[in-house]
């Protein structure tokens, strides 16, 4: 499992006016060539797109024009379009696509055109407001000292320093009942709960990444391989918490092998047909957000990806958005594939380790 805070979402958005004006500066035009500080792109014919004549592309619309309200320069003309169009089929969708924007293939600086694809995922956990005997492991929010104290308490060390305890008193936004379910909402960066409230009432919650303790993450899959309890390649989660339900007496040894810890800030759900916010500042759609290395791919740009499903092996061949990031998203073809929050979004996300290809398409 990989998937840490994308970053820091919150600051980026306060922020985001200067990372969108500074996005492009490391271009590099060189003949047709686009060089960028960790990847190279490679103009390319439509047709080398493998399915470009068979995606839905009037579904990626909204997270296009999503990514059109912050444009960096070179997209101002494009997105002020976008903003003016509503494409009435996928026909209509593809014909402007080609028209106003055109393909280059994603390669590393050494000529590499193939990469990695993984999978995240928004939670839903059940939660309490106040601890109760199922109910006690705490969602925290930032602690009052995080800034003065570099690096903070490892994950560990809050979950026994009674000093460290202290300095979290105060901080508890919920409570679930399953130190995988924590953990999952730390790794994954956010999450929804359906929280009970003291006076019995149900509502949904979200709650979003506010920082974390400084700490490096580890792997909790790589700490199981490492320790000889799964073969590698099939730490994916589902096998960590079957794992877990085996050896329930070292799961906390299994959890405090990542030292990072992160905290998070509550947010009401108005429209929970809408994803958290990525590191670009927008909602996330399911299938059509993707975490990148913003070194590689500038935010708000669109890709075409050509990798497979995780559980059905079929083509994954479609038109995605880059709006996020992440601290394991490192290199020229890697991306992050957001699943949503619905059906299998977990153990699709939770098992995604394919072979990618992936191609941008940039303002002619």
């Amino acid at each position: 499992m990989h998937r840490v805070p994308h970053l820091l979402r919150w600051l980026v958005v306060a922020i985001l006016a200067a990372l969108a004006a500074c996005a492009t500066e490391p271009f590099q035009k060189g003949g047709e060539t686009i060089t960028l500080e960790q990847s190279r792109w490679v103009p390319v014919a439509w047709s080398d797109l493998p399915g470009w004549n068979e995606d839905r592309l009037q579904q990626v619309w909204p997270a296009l024009v999503r990514s059109c309200q912050r444009p960096a320069p070179e997209w101002a003309a494009p997105c002020s379009r976008a903003l003016q169009s509503t494409p009435r089929d996928d026909g209509q969708a593809r014909a402007w696509l080609m028209q106003n924007l055109r393909p280059y293939r994603v390669e590393s600086l050494q000529g590499a055109p193939q990469g990695l694809i993984t999978g995240y995922y928004e939670p839903l956990v059940e939660a309490r407001r106040q601890a109760d005997v199922a109910f006690r492991f705490p969602l925290y929010a930032p602690p009052a000292d995080l800034a003065t104290r570099r690096p903070y308490w490892t994950r560990r060390e809050i979950d026994t320093l009674p000093a460290a305890q202290a300095s979290m008193r105060g901080r508890e936004i919920a409570y679930v009942a399953d130190p995988l379910d924590a953990l999952v909402l730390h790794i994954q960066g956010s999450g929804r709960l359906r929280v009970v409230e003291p006076n019995g009432s149900t509502r949904m919650t979200r709650v979003a990444y506010a920082g974390h303790n400084d700490r490096p993450y580890y792997s909790v899959g790589r700490w199981l391989i490492d320790q000889g309890e799964l073969p590698a390649g099939q730490a994916s989660w589902p096998a960590i918490k079957d794992w877990a339900r085996r050896h329930p007496a070292r799961v906390n040894e299994l959890v405090w092998s990542n030292p990072r810890y992160v905290f998070f800030r509550e947010e009401p759900l108005p429209d929970p047909s809408l994803g958290p916010r990525g590191a670009q500042g927008m909602p996330l759609t399911p299938g059509r957000s993707i975490a990148v290395d913003p070194k590689s791919l500038p935010y708000g740009t669109p890709a075409w990806i050509d990798t497979t499903e995780p559980l059905s092996n079929r083509p994954l061949r479609r038109l995605v958005v880059a709006q996020d990031t992440g601290s394991a998203i490192v290199g020229a073809v890697r991306a992050d594939y957001f699943w949503g929050w619905e059906g299998n979004a977990a153990e699709e996300a939770g098992r995604m380790r394919q072979p990618l290809r992936m191609w941008v398409l940039w303002p002619r």
